[in-house]
């Protein structure tokens, strides 16, 4: 009877200790265990995570790079397409854009500068690289940036359409309306504000033309600056050697407006290339020019011009050039030309001015007041024939100084005032750049001045 009790109490303790332990050990696992298992869990989420987010990542960059890849192999020119939504396509600075099918946008132009687009349903595509033709807007503008786009290298295609920029309407918005009238003492007063007028020059804008605005094939092979254009809408055409040979109508010239908007008073061109020297003659005798003036030197550093004139008898294309003779002046030389073409002739006066300095302006604007004064008498005495035909090398410069000048002269004899910002900004419509520097622009209010001061003696007399 002894050992019952003792064998009844040692199961008792050693079940007590048996849930002791359970109990602990349901502890720990509640705290300790459960956080550790939630930060495990935690972690293996978080780089799965990343894992999924690094393939995806790298999965779309070999897909992009696969498109672009695509992109380069296979873009070519085609026609410029309207999408059914609103996502056109940019080019930003591409000339180029990726084939859009299926309508096209036509640009119709009226005589009046205003464009209208017309939307057409194509079922092919155009063999042409292009299908819009350009509007010929002169309002590449506000820039000096020098551009060295070729167009010569895309062969035979066509330019995109040219739409103005806000920037570009406002330009082109100033060069139509802004005016500064002098009368003589004024015109006195301001020569001598030379910051004045270096800023009123600086608020013109350039009026450079856009390569893409000229939709012949090949043109830069005959342009002697890539920078300097002829403005589309005041370009002069040669009439053409071959109906299917568009280069041959291309001379990087303009019809410039004269005194009082006088529709081709003048021809602002470049100096004729060893390549262009035909052209220049044809040009001179398609629009019957009574006189050419040129106003550089064949070589100032590097070559301005080529001699292209010969020095007593010379054919040039269809045109045949005769020296009658030559009369050396002061600072320039004039020739007298006579021009044939079969039977007929014509008589053309040559002024070669070799006073002005290179890269910058003459000490004196006497020169070349008399200069102008000698091929205006010229000009009035050749009424009814066609433009005085100016060149220096790029057309622009010396060019326009010597426009603006025979205008502003004119302006202040027939009117008493001169208006010298509205007339810079005629020549910049007709042709981009003209009047190329400030100085440029003060030397022509000297030159004004100048003849003013004569207009005055002459009163006195």
């Amino acid at each position: 009877m002894s050992e019952d009790p003792a064998l009844e109490t040692r199961p008792a303790a050693g079940d007590k200790n048996v849930l002791q332990g359970q109990h602990e050990a349901d502890k720990i696992w509640s705290k300790e265990g459960f956080y550790a298992v939630v930060i495990f869990l935690s972690i293996f989420v978080i780089i799965v995570t990343c894992l999924m987010i690094l393939y995806r990542l790298k999965e779309k960059f070999q897909l992009s790079l696969r498109q672009d890849k695509e992109k380069n192999q296979e873009i070519h020119l085609s026609p410029i397409a309207l999408q059914p939504a609103q996502s056109e396509a940019k080019t930003g600075n591409s000339m180029v854009q990726p084939e859009q099918a299926p309508k096209v946008l036509n640009v119709v132009v009226d005589p009046q500068g205003r464009y209208t687009p017309e939307i057409k349903a194509t079922s092919s595509v155009c063999p042409s690289p292009f299908k819009m033709k350009p509007i010929g807007l002169q309002e590449r503008r506000g820039s000096n940036v020098s551009l060295t786009l070729d167009m010569s290298s895309l062969g035979n295609v066509e330019p995109f359409v040219a739409i103005p920029t806000p920037r570009e309407k406002v330009a082109m918005e100033y060069l139509q309306s802004a005016s500064r009238i002098l009368t003589r003492s004024q015109l006195r007063d301001v020569v001598a504000s030379s910051h004045l007028l270096q800023s009123e020059f600086m608020e013109i804008p350039m009026n450079f033309v856009d390569p893409k605005e000229i939709d012949i094939p090949r043109h830069g092979t005959k342009n002697r600056y890539k920078t300097i254009l002829p403005n589309p809408l005041s370009r002069v055409c040669l009439r053409p050697k071959n109906v299917t040979d568009s280069l041959s109508t291309y001379i990087n010239a303009n019809y410039i407006r004269g005194y009082s908007g006088k529709e081709k008073a003048f021809i602002a061109t470049q100096g004729p290339m060893i390549n262009t020297v035909n052209d220049f003659w044809q040009m001179v005798w398609q629009e019957d020019s009574p006189v050419i003036v040129m106003i550089t030197k064949l070589k100032e550093k590097n070559e301005k011009c080529v001699l292209y004139w010969p020095e007593k008898r010379g054919i040039y294309g269809k045109v045949e050039v005769l020296v009658i003779n030559v009369n050396e002046c002061d600072n320039y030389t004039v020739r007298n030309l006579v021009l044939k073409q079969g039977s007929h002739t014509q008589h053309v006066k040559h002024y070669w001015y070799t006073s002005w300095p290179d890269h910058k302006t003459p000490d004196s604007a006497q020169p070349l007041l008399q200069l102008m004064l000698d091929v205006e008498e010229d000009r009035l005495a050749s009424t009814g024939r066609g433009p005085v035909v100016v060149h220096c090398s790029a057309g622009i410069g010396r060019t326009g100084c010597f426009i603006a000048t025979s205008i502003g002269c004119r302006q202040l004899k027939e009117e008493g005032v001169v208006d010298a910002l509205s007339i810079v900004c005629q020549l910049r419509v007709d042709r981009g750049g003209m009047v190329q520097t400030s100085e440029q622009y003060e030397f022509v209010h000297h030159a004004l001045c100048l003849y003013e001061s004569r207009l005055s003696a002459e009163t006195v007399q």
